[in-house]
């Protein structure tokens, strides 16, 4: 079962959020906010926050500027993963991942499912690496967004969380870039 070693000492990492909205500014994100909102009281740092249109090309990249950015270790974007022709966040991560966290999406549904029951189904969150850093993909509700950061986020992106977490592998993720 999970756990917090409290004998290893908390690591802050960096984060930006990325809020994707054709109809929103910063005084309307309510999921950017509450990202945010977690993220810093977990004791993490907000290393960026930008809002943007649902457009592919836009969206991925500023993902790449992210990735590119050596102050930044995790991006986190919310909304544009549903269904509908202007939901393209889930295509535009994908096209910047180098692996994809498959059972990020399927954890997330599980999670839910508990809370939504069925309708779980619609969501397309997502998780992935690119150049030594991750990056998920959340739905644009402000419940979604509590949901994937209170129940998986807050405890992979926690160095003390056993029996593994995201942190512990992060100065690996771009290992094959450094071997020769």
């Amino acid at each position: 079962m999970s756990r917090l070693d409290e004998s290893k000492e908390f690591l802050a990492i960096r984060i930006a959020v990325l809020t994707v909205s054709d109809s929103r500014d910063l005084s309307q994100d309510r999921s950017g906010q509450v990202l945010v909102d977690r993220i810093e009281a977990a004791g993490h740092t907000i290393a960026a926050r930008s809002i943007l249109r649902d457009e592919r090309a836009e969206i991925a990249d500023q993902l790449r500027a992210w990735v590119a950015d050596p102050e930044i270790d995790v991006v986190i974007s919310t909304g544009g993963t549903g269904l509908t022709g202007r939901d393209v966040t889930v295509e535009a991560h994908r096209d910047v991942y180098e692996k994809e966290i498959d059972a990020f999406g399927t954890v997330f549904t599980i999670v839910s499912m508990k809370k939504i029951g069925t309708s779980a189904v619609q969501s397309r969150a997502t998780g992935g690496v690119a150049g030594g850093t991750y990056l998920f993909a959340l739905p644009g509700s402000p419940g979604a967004c509590k949901d994937a950061w209170d129940e998986i986020l807050s405890m992979q992106l926690d160095y003390r969380h056993r029996p593994c977490n995201f942190v512990e592998i992060l100065p690996r993720l771009d290992e094959h870039q450094r071997r020769k």
